[in-house]
Protein backbone atom coordinates (compact mmCIF):
# COMPACT_ATOMS: atom_id res chain seq x y z
CA UNK A 1 0.00 0.00 0.00
CA UNK A 2 1.35 3.21 -0.82
CA UNK A 3 0.53 6.58 -1.78
CA UNK A 4 2.93 9.33 -3.66
CA UNK A 5 3.03 13.05 -4.78
CA UNK A 6 3.87 14.72 -7.63
CA UNK A 7 7.11 17.27 -7.55
CA UNK A 8 4.81 20.11 -7.86
CA UNK A 9 2.91 18.69 -4.20
CA UNK A 10 6.60 17.68 -2.34
CA UNK A 11 7.72 21.55 -3.60
CA UNK A 12 4.50 23.20 -2.10
CA UNK A 13 4.44 21.32 0.72
CA UNK A 14 8.06 21.84 1.50
CA UNK A 15 7.43 25.54 1.17
CA UNK A 16 4.34 25.46 3.21
CA UNK A 17 6.68 23.90 6.31
CA UNK A 18 9.10 26.28 5.92
CA UNK A 19 7.11 29.10 6.33
CA UNK A 20 5.50 27.49 9.63
CA UNK A 21 8.47 27.09 10.83
CA UNK A 22 8.03 23.09 11.98
CA UNK A 23 6.74 20.09 10.70
CA UNK A 24 7.52 16.96 9.13
CA UNK A 25 5.09 16.43 6.68
CA UNK A 26 1.27 16.77 5.94
CA UNK A 27 -1.31 13.94 7.31
CA UNK A 28 -3.58 12.54 4.59
CA UNK A 29 -6.85 11.23 5.36
CA UNK A 30 -10.38 10.14 4.51
CA UNK A 31 -13.26 11.71 6.45
CA UNK A 32 -16.99 10.83 6.51
CA UNK A 33 -19.06 13.89 4.82
CA UNK A 34 -19.83 15.30 1.38
CA UNK A 35 -22.92 14.59 -0.66
CA UNK A 36 -20.65 11.44 -2.28
CA UNK A 37 -19.93 10.22 1.14
CA UNK A 38 -15.85 10.73 1.77
CA UNK A 39 -13.97 13.88 1.52
CA UNK A 40 -10.12 14.59 1.57
CA UNK A 41 -8.42 15.83 4.46
CA UNK A 42 -5.08 17.59 5.19
CA UNK A 43 -3.57 18.79 8.02
CA UNK A 44 0.51 19.51 9.04
CA UNK A 45 1.86 16.84 11.45
CA UNK A 46 4.86 17.98 13.40
CA UNK A 47 4.87 14.00 14.92
CA UNK A 48 3.65 10.69 13.21
CA UNK A 49 1.38 8.26 15.43
CA UNK A 50 2.65 4.56 15.89
CA UNK A 51 0.08 3.62 14.09
CA UNK A 52 0.69 6.00 10.90
CA UNK A 53 2.39 5.11 7.98
CA UNK A 54 4.90 7.40 6.45
CA UNK A 55 5.80 8.07 3.21
CA UNK A 56 9.02 9.91 2.59
CA UNK A 57 9.56 12.09 -1.32
CA UNK A 58 12.59 13.44 -0.59
CA UNK A 59 12.69 14.57 2.52
CA UNK A 60 8.71 15.83 2.64
CA UNK A 61 6.40 12.84 4.37
CA UNK A 62 3.02 11.92 4.09
CA UNK A 63 1.95 10.46 7.00
CA UNK A 64 -1.47 8.38 6.85
CA UNK A 65 -3.57 6.61 8.92
CA UNK A 66 -4.67 3.04 8.50
CA UNK A 67 -7.99 3.29 8.06
CA UNK A 68 -7.42 6.00 5.29
CA UNK A 69 -5.12 4.05 3.34
CA UNK A 70 -7.68 1.78 2.57
CA UNK A 71 -8.80 4.34 0.63
CA UNK A 72 -6.04 6.03 -0.58
CA UNK A 73 -4.13 3.44 -1.30
CA UNK A 74 -2.65 4.02 -5.14
CA UNK A 75 -3.43 8.06 -4.79
CA UNK A 76 -1.32 10.47 -6.15
CA UNK A 77 -0.65 14.08 -4.41
CA UNK A 78 -0.66 16.70 -6.93
CA UNK A 79 -0.46 20.49 -6.22
CA UNK A 80 -1.93 22.20 -9.57
CA UNK A 81 -2.47 25.99 -10.76
CA UNK A 82 -5.62 27.16 -13.00
CA UNK A 83 -6.01 30.81 -13.63
CA UNK A 84 -6.29 32.41 -10.62
CA UNK A 85 -7.19 28.98 -9.01
CA UNK A 86 -4.83 26.71 -7.08
CA UNK A 87 -4.74 23.64 -4.61
CA UNK A 88 -3.82 20.04 -4.00
CA UNK A 89 -5.60 17.11 -6.54
CA UNK A 90 -6.30 13.96 -5.54
CA UNK A 91 -5.91 10.93 -8.18
CA UNK A 92 -7.28 8.20 -6.38
CA UNK A 93 -7.57 4.57 -8.32
CA UNK A 94 -10.33 3.65 -5.78
CA UNK A 95 -12.80 6.09 -6.30
CA UNK A 96 -15.96 5.11 -8.44
CA UNK A 97 -17.94 8.20 -8.14
CA UNK A 98 -17.39 12.15 -7.24
CA UNK A 99 -20.28 14.74 -6.34
CA UNK A 100 -20.61 17.55 -8.80
CA UNK A 101 -18.53 20.15 -7.10
CA UNK A 102 -15.72 17.48 -6.47
CA UNK A 103 -15.16 18.30 -3.09
CA UNK A 104 -16.19 14.32 -2.35
CA UNK A 105 -16.03 11.16 -3.54
CA UNK A 106 -17.43 7.54 -3.06
CA UNK A 107 -15.54 3.74 -3.44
Amino acid sequence: MAITMTEAARAHIERQLANRGKGIGIRVGVRTAGCSGMQYVLEFVDEANAEDEVFDHEGVKLIVDPKSLVYLDGTELDFVKEGLNEGFAFSNPNVKNECGCGESFHV
